[in-house]
């Protein structure tokens, strides 16, 4: 009797022990839930969501034939798509969520927003061969993201690393910039021949078949900068904001062409680098 009332005391102590334990891993997972919710983390997100913002902000610009608001909302989203991505590694907030839903705004900030915008600027007096154009450049920016989201997660050879700072072919935000560069440079010496439905066309081309080339593209984010070279950019950088802020599209416009320029120096790089590798793997 009395080793039946000590096995069911044993029992009686198992079970609570048990049930301390789930309240405890419970009361833990709810803690890990509520740090994963601290608005650190979440700023990453909402830098990102502003980007869909402005995105679609200049879709509504364009509907009301505002051009240059049009544009800037789209700089503006190129501006958040930036930011978000440092916020994130700032932050901690690198998650699989993050990565996904900057992929999503960038489809429509930087794949159907400039189409739409250059359609409705230009486009639109070739009919459907305009709109063919622009569905182009739709399709060639999903193409784009889902070759980057399936490479950079199995093979990573589409993303850029601190051993391999380029990019695969245009990265979207700069082409983007490359689809609406002809409305810019309309701001500046006026509509004439940028503003024709053929010139705009073979911009707009040119565009959709660079982000899905294997064509090589410097990345700021690994570019290494040497120490003694610091100061010198940090006075360039503040150089750049104070033209942007007096004569945006002009800067705007250099700074394009001073990044188009670095392609084929980075080109030259990369096919250097590659030669440089293939004797030592011989070997």
């Amino acid at each position: 009797m009395a080793i039946e009332k000590l096995s069911a005391r044993r029992r009686m102590q198992e079970r609570i022990e048990e049930r301390l334990e789930d309240f405890s891993s419970a009361r833990q997972r709810m803690r890990e839930r509520i740090e994963d919710l601290s608005i650190a983390k979440l700023v990453p997100s909402v830098l990102t969501l502003l980007g869909l913002c402005c995105g679609a902000t200049a879709i509504r610009f364009a509907l009301s034939a505002d051009w240059n608001w049009s544009v800037a909302a789209i700089v503006a989203a190129m501006v958040f798509d930036m930011l978000d991505g440092r916020a994130a590694r700032m932050f901690g907030a690198d998650t699989r969520f993050g990565a996904q839903l900057d992929s999503l705004v960038d489809l429509v900030s930087f794949g159907v927003a400039p189409a739409v915008i250059v359609y409705l600027w230009s486009l639109e007096r070739m009919g459907i061969a305009g709109w063919v154009s622009a569905l182009l450049f739709c399709a060639c920016s999903a193409i784009r993201l889902a070759r980057f989201n399936i490479q950079s997660v199995a093979a990573r050879d589409e993303g850029a690393t601190k051993a391999n700072p380029y990019f695969t072919g245009l990265p979207m935000p700069a082409a983007a910039f490359l689809c609406v560069l002809p409305m810019m440079l309309s701001f500046q010496l006026g509509d004439g021949l940028v503003r024709t439905s053929g010139f705009t066309s073979a911009i707009i081309v040119l565009a959709a078949a660079l982000m899905v080339s294997r064509l090589p593209t410097p990345s700021i984010k690994y570019m290494h900068l040497p120490r003694n070279l610091r100061v010198a950019a940090f006075a360039a950088f503040c150089i750049f904001v104070a033209l942007l802020i007096n004569w945006p599209w002009p800067t705007l416009t250099g700074g394009f062409v001073l990044y188009a320029a670095s392609i084929p120096v980075t080109l030259l790089r990369h096919v250097r680098n590659r030669s440089d590798d293939e004797p030592a793997e011989t070997d």
